[in-house]
Order: structure tokens, then C-alpha cells, then sequence
């Protein structure tokens, strides 16, 4: 549990005012905090003692007590009266302490792990040396037989310490925070130190910063226990006194004991611990006899696969590049880094685990590009070698590395054997409480009803590139949250006329930016040249319900203190996008035989930049936005540099400068292409004059400021730091290099205006162009094997359902059949059966497993009695040859409602009425027959016969119902939608679709419509009815709130699977939008007649000008609500826009048979 509620910053600020000279940090059970702390105090000139608060098992840490009651930092209950742990303050006398500390923070984890990491006496007696213990709070061992009357065991304990740690080491510590039971051990604390000897020592546990403080860690208490504010049996510290007291206040408090307070400056004395940060310590990687070190290694390496990439004679270009960047490498000494990171990306290639290209500004380093570390040409693009590693800057190398994500514990387990298992770790995170959750929190711990919280959290300013404006510049004026202080005028005024606001925002001001809970980093991993205990602590961090020993080794510093210490932090990032790329190249070999090589295919196809310029790019990474897809229609991309600038042009910074927009339109020929000298052409040219990298901007300085690429990387780096001193010595220095190049001081005035101005957005190329690729290649697989690429990418998401029916939706505007998961053709995952002829484009399969109830251990078994012995003839015939272990019948109950029998000609309703006596009585006579009994049938056969068999009754589900069960087994519909043939109708009622209502500025009023899934009524503290549900269309769903005003008006027209309009507003201040609702219509279905899409077939060889324009005449003149799809030759499917929705009554598909030729149309 995280109980400290005092920020490093405040409280170090705090005892430098108040002129202490030294501070310690004692964590409860861990070292989180250490590296912020020590370097916090150095920066203020107070020296850092370093320390935790361990917890210690009563006398062996492998003991497991039964528990009585809860489990807090009181120490727990267990039988017999014992604590299930104990405290114990460890504090570093000198480094060998420091190394023993976190040898203690470490083994409690690793070793002692039982609801707390516990450490037992034989660890400490292992790690003493240069340690400072003290004998605790009153939750230590010490004052807990105090406290039952035993002072003799408290004595014997305070005696076996002292053996432990030395005479001078072990100090009996002194509390006074106005606690009973302080004042009545203290006295007896004080006897025992002089019985044996012990100096004694004045403490005050400090848990928040200054006195007021108290209310926010007392609610925090109650985030971290799920607690109310009211509770009178919660968890809470006693008092207001846990703040960090001054050195009179304290002097004041021990008065009878000035030595106590002296023995705390004699410990500040003694403790030195000095930690190093900066010194790069990477492992030794092994090299062939034959090389004399890293670099001659890394040299060897680099040579070869150049002459893979460019052939046996390298260009000039390409061979002055690698000598410059191997020496740069070999000078900042990080040749073993580069090969521990081509070997890592060797044994994934070589094991045919998907690599990404490149991440990040590793993808301009040519000496990478030759390793197969990334798999762009960086000369080619002009990707920059100093964006990655600049050569004044000694900070370490960062290769981000991407990969097949169901991979990524496959390449930790590599790196652990091949640099041993306790020099690998992954690397903590820490999760904070955010503004608008501080409010939520501190309303909800404070009893509010959370209808307060929500109109606190919704008056706040909306999230900047996705951070909240921090509540204190809410309500003061900053000059950094300029633009949120205005935008909270309306919590200002709530906050000065509500007292019950006042309430909620001064307890939140005190919980935001506090930790909340710690986790795993998603990518970042550490490997160490010595065992990682001689650098770090560290701990397992067990999901729930895993055993700790099983769980992952982490550290216990994150992943900035990790670098600081100069040991070697690499990302290894699970892409999903990667594993569909894998995916679909097997669904291709499977099912046409074609071997696509991927990596080496043409970056100039025609039918990839047809796909993005329509904006087809649904399932394409980093291209399906809404925005996104307006802004290729836009662009009409039509070369790989294109595709990059997308991803490079689409953030907020270049957004709100309106860049995308001026690309697309000087692109198009709309807008003139302007530079800002003429010299500037060559530079700007492939961007159209616009600075959308930042090694535009490297490489402008570069040639009218004369600066080396190095300079002008340390350039574009003040300019994102934005810190005025800087900025104005980058400007002279600018200005001055433009006079020596003799473009002169006015046009480097000039210039240095438009960097400053471009350095806010520009992107990284390397970056852009590497994740640029990947989205190339996927647009590449989409138009080109539409049913295998849409398959993998539906398995992908098969546990994320708002995803995968955003991709069914694109299934259908395809053209690409989606079907129910059936017996006979379904496997364990999405499965493709492309069209035999030109007849569409195919179908998917749903796949068995994204069944509910439905495991892959039984899907496995289906599959291979089907390709054993060949499909299932019906439903009896199933059950006769299926393992017994695959007909549980809540699995088979679950395929029935699926679909998965449809195909064998039995009705749902009809066989759900029958399935468990047919199981039952086969599974009887199979029995029989395995155990020799004699029937009455067959007994002359090899296998048992049955005639015996139960009827199963031509009886069907009405279409609501039978989807209603699709839903509930499939988590979608697939077979049919509610909406099906509605979609005019509804168009014309609403003002949007949730796709794009999703894409909509906070705030907006809109109409919307769609079916209710997942409604949950429930009751507010107040007694009030409110609702929860999700709204789904064709397109996507979204969280719609029913506040109870709207709920008593509105209520009785909620039912799962209704379809309903809504009026309501776009709430996007949380993680994810949401509707709040403020009417409801339900949208009556049985009055509108089912409108079936039209599919017009239109061969390219027809597609002229004035063949389109007729046939949108033709369209237009028979105004309906069947949509219509365009099928343009046997590829592509445009789905035609609501404005040409068409009647198809009337004669209207005769005359697209007149203009197009007979077989034109084809309806439903």
C-alpha cells in the first residue's frame, strides 16, 4: 500500500528552509523512492540518508500464519497474537550499506514475499555490515512485546539487533506523535537502551510534508484501502503529527532528551553513500577468438552486411557514413551495446519472429541498417546518424526494438540465458493520480454522491496532447497552463461558491501527482554486467492469483534511474501490428500458396496508394483515424515519402499549425510551394517547403548557420526544452553562423524565428519513416489480400470488441462476408476462404475460440478429428466422433447459439431443445460399447451404432432472439445486424454515426442511434435510478451515462438489444468518450420496410467520366434506403455515400441493367 502522501520536491524544500542539513528516506518494504530523493537532496545541498523500512517475518521469512482480518501497514493479524510482519528501519552508513540495503529491499521479495516482502533475522545477520538499524515504530518487533506486556522479549529482541548490527549500530528509536501507545513504551524504550547499552535516537515518521497535509494523506488512505472518509473502522494514522516537524519543534518534543536529537546528527555524520550516475556499465558480450575486441568485431559485422545491402563494391557515400558512425561508436565506447542488440534481433530473425524496421531515431544509423537492426537505408531517405547518437552528448544509445508481441517474454528468456538470469529484469512503472481522477477519488472518499465529482472533473480544462492542466493552475495563473487556467473559469467559480466543491478540489490538490500503484514497464528491460543486486534492488510482481515465485523479476527503481546509473535499458515492445503482419502471411501461404516477401516488395504500388488516397485505411496502423483518413482523401498520397509525412504530420502540434492541411494543398497544386530561401529547395523539396522533421531542421542549420549535424541536434534539443538562456545563446550562435557563411544576419534572424517556431511540431524522420513502412506494408497486405489481411486482423482484436466490430463493419463495406463460427470450416482462429472464382472477394470465419465458453484446448480437438477423418455430416454424426472431453455441454450450448450448426441443416431453437439428451444417450452407448457391453444394435460392428436417436424439431428463433444469443456467445452480431437494412432510416433521424461522433469536440450535442448492449441499471447513494450502457451501430459503440432526471423520463425505454435515438453530449474529458444522455426515442423497426443494399458491378474498363455521371443521375432519381456498394473490377468496394441511398423498386434496377449490361446488379 502506497501511504506516503509527501512529494520529494516539497518535503526536501521544506527541511532545506528550515536548515537541516540531512534527510532520510525509509520507503515502507521497498527502495522506490531512493534515486529522486538522492538527487533531489543534492540539488538542495542536504545530505541524503538512504534507507528502508523493512518488513520483518516473526522469526523465519518463510513462515506463512494463517491471517485474522485485514492486512495494512499495522502489521496484520494472525493467531496466536503475532503480527504477520513487523517493521524495521534500515538506514546506509557508508556504500557497502547501501549495497547491503538493497541486497535486504531485494531477498524480502524475492525470498520472504507473503502479502508483504518480509526479510527474517539470518538475512539481516547476512547483510549488516555498514547498516544503521533502529528498533522501529510501534509496528516493529520491539515495541509489539511492549505493547503485550512482555518486556523481556523486548529487551532479547533489542539485544539479538544489537548482536546483528553492532554496538553503535542498532539505536533505540524514540516516536512522538501524540499516540497512547508511544508515551507509554517510550519510558520503557529508554530503560531498555540503557540496559544494554544502545544509544537512543528521536524519529518522526513523516508521511506528508507539512501538518495541513493531513486531511490528503487521510485520503489517500482511503483511495489505496477503497475506503469513506466516514468509516470508523477503516485503516488511519492517529493524529495530524506525521509531518516533517522542524529541528525547534523537535528539539521542543525530546527536551528530557537532548541526546536523542544529537544522536540523529551524529548518524548524518556517519552517513556517506555516494551513487553514481552517468558511467555506462554494459555486459560483456563474447566475440570469436579471432577478433581483438568489440569494435574489431562490431567492424567485421557492419562490412559484411553492408555488402548484403548494397552490394560487394560500396558506393563512396555509403563507406565514408560507417567509418564516420563505427567511430563515433567506438569512441563513446558503445560497440558492445550495438552487438548485444544484433544479437537479440538475430535470434528473433532466425526463429522467424517478426522484427519491426525500426522505431524511433535508431532507423538513421547505417551501422544498425547493416546489422538487420532495422530495415530502412538511412542514405537513401537521409535519415540522420546524429538525430540517434551525437557524438557531444555522452548519453547512451536507445534502440527501441518491436516485435511479434506474442513473442516479446520469448526474447527476455534469451537475453536471461544468454547474460544470466539475475542480470536481466524488467523495469517498474509507476502509475499517478491524475487530476481529474484526484477529484473523482477525493469525492468519492469524502461520501459526495458521484454526480459531484463528475461536474468537478467535467468543468476542468480539456487535456492538452492527452495531460491534465494540474488543479493549482486551475485556479492561479501559470505562464506554462496559460491556455487551461482559462479554460477553467467555470471551476473557479465553483470553487469560490460551492463549499462542498471547495471540499472535493482542496483534498484532490493534495492526492494529484501522488503515486497510486506500481506496475511493469510495457517494453523497457534491463541487462547487467554484474548481478543486478550490485546496482539495484529488486522484486517479483505477481498478477493476481500467481504465485510470486513465478511472477517476473522487476526492479525496484524505474526506468529513468535505471538509465541514469548507466546500465543498459533496451525496449522490447510488443506490436500487435507485427503479429497480423505474420498472421497474414501464413493465411496467404495456407490458402493460395503464395510466398510474399514482404520486406522486399515494391514501395511503388499502384493498388496500395489507390487504397490510402480513397482513405480505405480502416485496420491500417497509424492511418484509421477519421482525421486521418480526411487527410489522405486529401493528400492522395502516391509515394512511400507521402505515407511517412502522414505519420510525421498527424500529431497536435503540427495539426494546430494547420501543416497537414498546407502539405496536402501545396502537394495537390492548391497552395504554392514557398521556401524560405532559395538555397533551402534542395533541403525542402520532398516536404514542399515545410520543415516537417526535425531533420529538416538539422539540416537547414546545418547549411546557412555552417553548424556540424552534432550542433544542430544539440540545436533542435534546445528548442524543445524551451529554456530562455538557451534559446538566446542558440540564437547568437545561429545568427553568428549565417554572418560567417554569408547569408548574413538578417536572413539568420529570420530563420532562427521560423526554427523556433517549426522545433514545437517537427517530428522525428527516422521515426516517421520507420513506422511508416509498417503502415505501408499493411495497406500493401489489405489491397491486396483483402479476406486474409482482414482475418488476421480480426484474430488479433478477438478479445476487444468495440475493435472487432469496427472491423466487421469493414468486412462489409468490402464486400467480405463474415459468417458464424460453422463446425466445418471454422478453426481455432479467424479463418479466410477466398472466392474460388471472381465472384467477391470471399469469406471469414468466425473463429471457434473468440466463442464463449468455448477454450482452444477443445477447439483443438474438433479440428483434428475433422482433418482426420473429414467433415461432420450432422449433429449426431459430431457427437459419435468428438472426444467425450469436447461435448461439456454448456461448450456445445454455446455453439448452437452461435451458429456453429447452422450449416448441417439444424435449427437453433430446435437443437437446443435436444442437444443434452442427444450427448447424453451417446455418450451412454459409447461407454457401453468401450466397455464390451452387448446391445441390442449393432453388437457385429467395430464402433458402437446408434439408431436410438432424439428428434430434433424444425423449430427457429425468431431474428432478435437468434441474435441476442449471437451477441451473447460471439460478443457481436455476425450472422445479421439489428440495424441490417435500417441504416437509411436511421441516417436520416441522426446527425452521426458513433464513428464519428467519437472524433467530435467535447461538448457537442448530437443525435445518435443505435442498439443498447450491456445495460446496467443501478442505484446512486442517494436511492436515485441511474443507467449504464453501451450504444452500438454498424460502425462502433460508445459508453452512453443516464444521469437519474433523464432516467425518471427516459428509463422505461432501455432494453438490451432495443434500438433507440438519443439525443445527448459528447462527454471526451475521460480516457475514453462518452455519451450523457438527455432523451430517448425508441426507434421503431416494424414499420420501416428491410431496405437490402444494391451491389452494382462496374468493370474498369466501363469507369469514364460520363459513365459515373449518368449513373449518379440514375441514383439520385430514385431516392431510398438501400445503400449502395460499388464493386470496381474484382478488387475494390466503395461503399457510395448516404446521398445516393437508393429505392430499388420502381424500375431502378432495370435501368442500371440498360446502362451497364445485364449482369450489372446484384441485390441483397
Amino acid at each position: 500500500m502506497l501511504d506516503g502522501a509527501a512529494r520529494v520536491d516539497e518535503i526536501v524544500a521544506a527541511a532545506a528552509a528550515d536548515g537541516q542539513t540531512a534527510l532520510g528516506i525509509t520507503d515502507h518494504g521497498n527502495m522506490y523512492g531512493v534515486l529522486d530523493f538522492y538527487r533531489a537532496c543534492r540539488a538542495q545541498g542536504i545530505k541524503p540518508i538512504i534507507g528502508t523500512e523493512a518488513y520483518m517475518a516473526h522469526e523465519d521469512r518463510t513462515e506463512r500464519p494463517a491471517r485474522r482480518g485485514r492486512v495494512d501497514d499495522s502489521g496484520g493479524e494472525t493467531d496466536g497474537g503475532r503480527k504477520l510482519m513487523y517493521h524495521l528501519t534500515l538506514l546506509a552508513e557508508n556504500n557497502t550499506g547501501y549495497r547491503n540495503l538493497i541486497q535486504v529491499a531485494s531477498r524480502a521479495f524475492m525470498e520472504g514475499y507473503y502479502y508483504k516482502p518480509r526479510v527474517d533475522w539470518e538475512v539481516l545477520a547476512d547483510h549488516s555490515e555498514g547498516l544503521i538499524a533502529t528498533t522501529g515504530c510501534l509496528g516493529g518487533h520491539v515495541l509489539q512485546s511492549l505493547l503485550r506486556d512482555n518486556y523481556d522479549e523486548a529487551r532479547a529482541k533489542a539485544a539479538r539487533l544489537q548482536e546483528i548490527f553492532g554496538r553503535d549500530n542498532l539505536f533505540v528509536e524514540l516516536q512522538d506523535q501524540g499516540i497512547p501507545e508511544q508515551r507509554q513504551t517510550n519510558p520503557q524504550l529508554i530503560k531498555i537502551a540503557r540496559e544494554i547499552d544502545a544509544p537512543v535516537l528521536a524519529t518522526n515518521d513523516s508521511h506528508y510534508t507539512h501538518q495541513d497535509d493531513a486531511v490528503a494523506h487521510d485520503a489517500l488512505l482511503c483511495v489505496q484501502t477503497g475506503s469513506l472518509v466516514s468509516d470508523p473502522d477503516r485503516f488511519r494514522f492517529s493524529g495530524d503529527q506525521h509531518y516533517l516537524k522542524s529541528a525547534h519543534e523537535m528539539r521542543s518534543l525530546f527536551r528530557e532528551l537532548p541526546d536523542a536529537c544529537d544522536n540523529t546528527l551524529w548518524i548524518a555524520e556517519r552517513s556517506n553513500v555516494e551513487i553514481e550516475f552517468g558511467n555506462p556499465q554494459l555486459p560483456d558480450f563474447p566475440i570469436p577468438a579471432e577478433f581483438d575486441d568489440h569494435d574489431a568485431y562490431l567492424e567485421h559485422l557492419t562490412f559484411e552486411g553492408a555488402r548484403r545491402r548494397w552490394g560487394p563494391d560500396l558506393p563512396d557515400n555509403v563507406t565514408d557514413r560507417l567509418a564516420f558512425e563505427l567511430r563515433t561508436i567506438r569512441d563513446m565506447g558503445f560497440s558492445s551495446y550495438f552487438l548485444i542488440t544484433w544479437d537479440l534481433i538475430r535470434y528473433a530473425r532466425d526463429r522467424e519472429i517478426r522484427v519491426g524496421p525500426g522505431r524511433g531515431s535508431a532507423t538513421g544509423c547505417a551501422v544498425a541498417y547493416c546489422l538487420w537492426i532495422t530495415d530502412l537505408d538511412p542514405i537513401r531517405y537521409d535519415l540522420l546518424f546524429e538525430r540517434f547518437l551525437n557524438p557531444s552528448r555522452s548519453s547512451m544509445p536507445d534502440i527501441d526494438m518491436d516485435f511479434d508481441s506474442r513473442h516479446r517474454d520469448e526474447l527476455i528468456r534469451y537475453a536471461a540465458e544468454k547474460y544470466g538470469r539475475d542480470h536481466v529484469a524488467q523495469i517498474v512503472t509507476f502509475s499517478q493520480i491524475k487530476a481529474r481522477a484526484a477529484v473523482r477519488d477525493a469525492a468519492r472518499v469524502l461520501g459526495y454522491p458521484y454526480a459531484l465529482g463528475d461536474k468537478i472533473a467535467k468543468a476542468m480544462p480539456p487535456l492538452v496532447m492527452g495531460r491534465d492542466t494540474p488543479l493549482g493552475a486551475c485556479l492561479e495563473e501559470t505562464e506554462k497552463h496559460r491556455g487551461g487556467y482559462k479554460a477553467a473559469a467555470d471551476l473557479r467559480e465553483m470553487y469560490a461558491t460551492d463549499s462542498d466543491v471547495k471540499a472535493v478540489v482542496d483534498v484532490a490538490k493534495g492526492l494529484e501527482g501522488l503515486r497510486r500503484q506500481d506496475g511493469i514497464h510495457a517494453a523497457a528491460v534491463v541487462i547487467t554486467k554484474e548481478p543486478l543486486t550490485d546496482y539495484l534492488p529488486i522484486q517479483r510482481k505477481p498478477e493476481s492469483g500467481q504465485a510470486p515465485e513465478d511472477a517476473p523479476v522487476v526492479t525496484q527503481y524505474e526506468m529513468h534511474g535505471v538509465e541514469d546509473l548507466g546500465l543498459l535499458k533496451m525496449d522490447f515492445l510488443g506490436l500487435r501490428n507485427l503479429d497480423v503482419i505474420t498472421d497474414t502471411l501464413e493465411l496467404i501461404r495456407r490458402t493460395r500458396g503464395t510466398e510474399v516477401d514482404i520486406d522486399s516488395m515494391d514501395l511503388e504500388d499502384q493498388l496500395t496508394y489507390d487504397l490510402l488516397s480513397r482513405g480505405d485505411s480502416i485496420g491500417v496502423f497509424q492511418l484509421e483515424s477519421g482525421p486521418m483518413r480526411s487527410l489522405m482523401r486529401s493528400l492522395v498520397p502516391s509515394s512511400f515519402e507521402d505515407v511517412a509525412a502522414l505519420v510525421g504530420l498527424y500529431r497536435p502540434g503540427p495539426m494546430a499549425a494547420n501543416m497537414h492541411n498546407d502539405y496536402a494543398d501545396r502537394k495537390n497544386g492548391r497552395q504554392a510551394v514557398t521556401y524560405i530561401h532559395p538555397d533551402a529547395e534542395e533541403i525542402l523539396a520532398d516536404t514542399y517547403g515545410l520543415m516537417v522533421y526535425q531533420e529538416s531542421v538539422m539540416r537547414v542549420a546545418q547549411k546557412f548557420a555552417g553548424y556540424s549535424l552534432a550542433q544542430a541536434d544539440n540545436l533542435r534539443k534546445a528548442c524543445g526544452k524551451k529554456i530562455r538562456e538557451m534559446m538566446q545563446q542558440e540564437r547568437d550562435g545561429f545568427i553568428s553562423g549565417c554572418e560567417e557563411t554569408g547569408y548574413g544576419s538578417a536572413l539568420g534572424e529570420e530563420l532562427f524565428d521560423i526554427i523556433e517556431q517549426f522545433a514545437d511540431y517537427a517530428f522525428n524522420k527516422s521515426h516517421a519513416y520507420g513506422y511508416g513502412l509498417i503502415a505501408y506494408q499493411i495497406a500493401y497486405l489489405k489491397a491486396h489480400y483483402p479476406v486474409e489481411y482482414m482475418a488476421a486482423l480480426l484474430t488479433s482484436v478477438k478479445s476487444n470488441l468495440d475493435k472487432a466490430g469496427v472491423y466487421l463493419n469493414e468486412c462489409r463495406i468490402l464486400g467480405i462476408e463474415v459468417v458464424v463460427p460453422d463446425i466445418n470450416k471454422a478453426r481455432s482462429d479467424f479463418n479466410p476462404v477466398p472466392a474460388e472464382d471472381d465472384d467477391g472477394l470471399g469469406q471469414i470465419v468466425f473463429g471457434l475460440s473468440a466463442v464463449r465458453n468455448v477454450g482452444s484446448g477443445l477447439v483443438e480437438l474438433i479440428e483434428a478429428e475433422r482433418d482426420a477423418v473429414g467433415p461432420f455430416t450432422d449433429f449426431f454424426d459430431f457427437v459419435e466422433r468428438c472426444d467425450m472431453s469436447a461435448l461439456n455441454k454448456r461448450t456445445v450450448e454455446s455453439l448452437i447459439k452461435a451458429g456453429s450448426f447452422d450449416s448441417l441443416g439444424h435449427p437453433r431453437q430446435g437443437l437446443l431443445y435436444a442437444y443434452e439428451q442427444i450427448i447424453d444417450h451417446t455418450l451412454a452407448r459409447r461407454r457401453e460399447h468401450d466397455m464390451g457391453v452387448m446391445s441390442l444394435f449393432g453388437t457385429d460392428q467395430e464402433g458402437p451404432s446408434f439408431d436410438e436417436r432424439a428428434e430434433i424439431a424444425d423449430i427457429e428463433f425468431d431474428k432478435s432472439t437468434r441474435l441476442a444469443f449471437e451477441k451473447e456467445m460471439l460478443g457481436l452480431y455476425v450472422s445479421d445486424h439489428p440495424l441490417r437494412g435500417y441504416e437509411g432510416a436511421l441516417r436520416r433521424r441522426t446527425d452521426t454515426s458513433i464513428a464519428e461522433l467519437r472524433e467530435a469536440e467535447d461538448g457537442m450535442f448530437r443525435t445518435v442511434g443505435g442498439v443498447v448492449t450491456n445495460l446496467n441499471k443501478k442505484w446512486t447513494r442517494r436511492g436515485d435510478l441511474m443507467a449504464v450502457f453501451d450504444l452500438e451501430d454498424l460502425e462502433g459503440s460508445i459508453e452512453v451515462m443516464v444521469f437519474p432526471k433523464t432516467m425518471t423520463e427516459h428509463g422505461h425505454k432501455l432494453a438490451n438489444d432495443a434500438v433507440v435515438l438519443l439525443k445527448g453530449r459528447l462527454d471526451t474529458r475521460e480516457d475514453a468518450p462518452k455519451v450523457i444522455c438527455m432523451e430517448v426515442e425508441v426507434f421503431e423497426t416494424a414499420s420501416i420496410g428491410v431496405s437490402k443494399p444494391v451491389r452494382i458491378k462496374l468493370p474498369l474498363e466501363q469507369v469514364s467520366e460520363d459513365a459515373i455521371d449518368e449513373l449518379k443521375a440514375l441514383l439520385s432519381a430514385h431516392p431510398g434506403d438501400s445503400e449502395v456498394f460499388l464493386h470496381l473490377g474484382d478488387k475494390h468496394v466503395l461503399s457510395l455515400p448516404a446521398e445516393f441511398h437508393v429505392d430499388p423498386a420502381a424500375g431502378l434496377v432495370a435501368e442500371i441493367r440498360v446502362l451497364l449490361g445485364a449482369e450489372s446488379v446484384l441485390t441483397g
